[in-house]
């Protein structure tokens, strides 16, 4: 039997910023600019307490174009 990888990732709200975040399959998090090239300007993001992160379908991720 052949197991395929899939890439898998987590889509957030943060409430508090009102930013898409999403967590990558390494684990790291990134914050997302409300455009059309999104992935391509991310950001570093470090989940702090007072953030307020909202998890979000995944079929969220082609309004976002993400690459994966």
């Amino acid at each position: 039997m052949v197991e395929t990888a899939e890439f898998v990732v987590a889509l957030y709200v943060d409430r508090t910023t009102q930013q898409w975040v999403v967590r990558d399959r390494a684990g790291n998090f990134w914050s997302l600019p409300s455009e059309n090239i999104a992935w391509e300007n991310r950001r570093p993001f470090e989940p702090l307490p007072e953030n307020s992160l909202e998890p979000i379908p995944g079929h969220y991720r082609y309004l976002l174009r993400l690459p994966f």
